[in-house]
């Protein structure tokens, strides 16, 4: 592995999505985003709905809407487990909104049913976060 570099890896609950080395990665974390360069402190991390940004030649070259997960750091490798990932460009805003209006009616259907509930406003949270991403471009 080159030494400007860190190894990156995607995985979601069925397969490993992506695995290659990288200038930076950005992974949106719980307690906030945070940047993984080569020689970064070993951390680990809850992951919060949003976008992964991976940077080639000091541009970002890859955006990646994660909908929560896990992350682990080290100095050569940064690793996030996520529930669901989805290029950012594959994501059809149409579908995302019908998504979370499907979300809306099962909350009030729901009634007093706290599994139902609890489900269906996971939906809406991720609907609206994949809504909120495709809406925000933070690093260009």
């Amino acid at each position: 592995m080159a030494d400007n570099a860190v190894q990156f890896e995607l995985v979601s609950p069925e397969k490993l999505l992506l695995s290659e080395e990288v200038e930076m990665v950005v992974v949106p974390g719980a307690e906030g985003d945070f940047g993984v360069l080569p020689g970064h402190t070993p951390v680990i991390s809850t992951v919060r709905p949003g976008v992964i940004h991976i940077f080639e030649g000091g541009a970002v070259k890859t955006r990646i809407f994660v909908a929560g997960g896990f992350a682990e750091v080290t100095a050569e490798r940064c690793t996030v487990l996520a529930e669901e990932a989805v290029l950012l460009d594959d994501i059809d805003r149409d579908q995302v909104e019908k998504s979370l209006q499907e979300a809306m009616e099962d909350i009030s259907d729901a009634g007093d049913n706290s599994t139902e509930r609890a489900l269906a406003e996971q939906r809406a949270d991720s609907a609206r976060a994949k809504l909120a991403s495709l809406d925000t471009q933070t690093y260009q």
